[in-house]
């Protein structure tokens, strides 16, 4: 038996060991603590030293001081570097493929073999940043309605949000409107996309101020900046065409003008003129003057 399965069988007879929650970001480094003691100021030359994955998986081994990496599984080769200091082992470029129960033991190395010492178990959650939420129009809302309609996304993040909603915001108040939670997840990296389509009203008198919210726990949002609208002026009414006051002032200039006319005519008629009295007193005269001659000849 090689010493890689001697030293996973000897790991897997041992129990008891404390766990510590680590957490480490999408391809950066992750640390794995081992929190050895060493109360008897042991060298790293007395000490076989490995850290194994929760599949058994070796992905570091130090034997007297020197490293091994022939016992190394080959998708931690070059990614892992050994503090010792600290005896902590750093993981690089992590992926969510590398959350998971991680081991490190430490063994003492007598004339009667190997006898182990220390073990500690962590655990190692891998997170990735979900991107700023975005807001985009899918049609702005019309004149005549007053209807929005919007979509929100973020991308690139780990683990998966409890939900992605829309907030709006007025002078005097604050409402929320829900959406189904659309996601899709990378086969590879096993990173998420999330995205909302949403359609609510807006009133048209005030200034609005919408967010998308991206809620990753009950405590931890992310917010999307401000997408603004103003609010409506009021509808002027429409001008009077040119052509249509020009009728109508012609149609008052007429019907006053048609006014004065009949007026005017009425009262030509109940009051004769100074030649119609004219006329009369030449009838009269010629009449008196016919009476005077017959008067004379008798």
């Amino acid at each position: 038996m090689g010493l890689r399965n001697t030293l996973i069988v000897m790991a897997l007879l041992l129990s008891g060991a404390a766990s510590l929650k680590s957490h480490a970001f999408f391809n950066e480094t992750g640390e794995l603590p081992c929190h050895f003691p060493n109360t008897q100021n042991l060298s790293l030359d007395e000490l076989v030293i490995f850290w194994q994955d929760q599949n058994k998986l070796v992905l570091y081994e130090l034997f007297k001081g020197q490293e091994k990496p022939n016992n190394v599984h080959p998708k931690y080769i070059g990614r892992t570097s050994f503090d010792q200091d600290s005896w902590t082992l750093r993981l690089h470029n992590v992926q969510i493929k590398d959350t998971g129960s991680y081991q490190c033991f430490i063994h003492h190395r007598r004339s009667q073999g190997l006898v182990s010492i220390h073990q500690m178990s962590s655990d190692l959650i891998v997170l990735a940043n979900f991107s700023q939420p975005e807001i985009r129009l899918i049609a702005n809302q019309t004149e005549k309605s007053n209807i929005i309609n919007l979509t929100c996304s973020s991308t690139q993040g780990y683990p998966e949000p409890q939900k992605m909603y829309v907030r709006l915001n007025t002078k005097n108040s604050t409402s929320n409107y829900d959406a189904v939670l659309k996601k899709s997840q990378n086969n590879i990296t096993e990173l998420y996309n999330v995205s909302i389509s949403v359609s609510f009203p807006i009133p048209p008198e005030t200034n609005v101020t919408i967010f998308c919210v991206l809620q990753l726990e009950p405590t931890e949002i992310i917010l999307s900046p401000p997408y603004n609208i103003d609010a409506k002026s009021p509808v002027p009414s429409p001008p009077v065409p040119d052509h249509i006051l020009w009728i109508a002032a012609l149609l008052v200039v007429f019907i006053v003008c048609g006014t004065v006319f009949v007026i005017l005519r009425k009262r030509k008629t109940k009051q004769p003129g100074p030649s119609n009295e004219c006329e009369i007193i030449k009838v009269e005269g010629k009449e008196s003057e016919q009476t005077e001659k017959r008067v004379g000849h008798d």
